[in-house]
């Protein structure tokens, strides 16, 4: 599959040991997730995934949550300054919300598109540079993982069993080869974790 602009699929998703991405509460169950996030490991690992991005990549979901949380700590001069990095960036970059429900974008520099994530990123992929990155949207990184379109996984390891909830490596999965090319280790026992596909 040739790629004329040389645009990389990343995505970033923190997951239980048992590869979970929320708890068996539903998809607001984050309680296993809470106590690390904002750990100085998770903070940084959260600073290497925009810094080459150029296009954003949402579920409405996720999109919503984030239009309700992230524009105001881009304001907030007391705000760790990697948060702040971060909700900048994701103000100010292009997204790309999927939806089938939405009619009009919920945010600045936002569209709207209601298609399969794989059509979406093979359009974006041919104009532009930049990574595209699939934030922390577990509906859109599944089908792309399915169409062995993404070439980078930030993932942000918990030490924690959940139970339940959903997983991010369904079976039926296509096999494809990784390489870790990032590992750190927090004091919490959380690990950021960054691989690149072998293609």
């Amino acid at each position: 599959m040739t790629n004329p602009t040389g645009r990389r699929v990343t995505a970033n998703l923190s997951l239980t040991l048992d590869g979970r991405y929320h708890g068996a509460g539903g998809p607001g169950d984050f309680a296993a997730f809470a106590p690390y996030v904002i750990s100085e490991v998770a903070r940084d690992h959260m600073n290497l995934i925009w810094e080459s991005a150029t296009t954003a990549l949402l579920g409405r979901i996720n999109a919503e949550g984030f239009l309700g949380y992230w524009p105001s700590v881009a304001e907030d001069e007391s705000a760790d300054p990697r948060d702040r990095g971060y909700a900048k960036w994701l103000v100010d970059t292009e997204k790309v919300v999927l939806s089938s429900t939405l009619a009009e974008a919920p945010w600045e520099r936002t569209r709207v598109v209601n298609a399969p994530a794989a059509d979406v990123v093979t359009d974006l992929k041919a104009t532009g540079e930049g990574d595209i990155l699939v934030n922390s949207s577990a509906s859109v990184i599944k089908p792309l993982l399915a169409a062995d379109l993404l070439d980078r996984l930030y993932l942000l390891v918990v030490p924690e069993i959940a139970g339940g909830g959903q997983r991010l490596f369904d079976d039926g999965l296509p096999a494809t080869k990784w390489t870790l090319t990032r590992q750190r280790s927090g004091e919490l026992g959380e690990l950021a974790l960054v691989y690149d596909r072998v293609r």
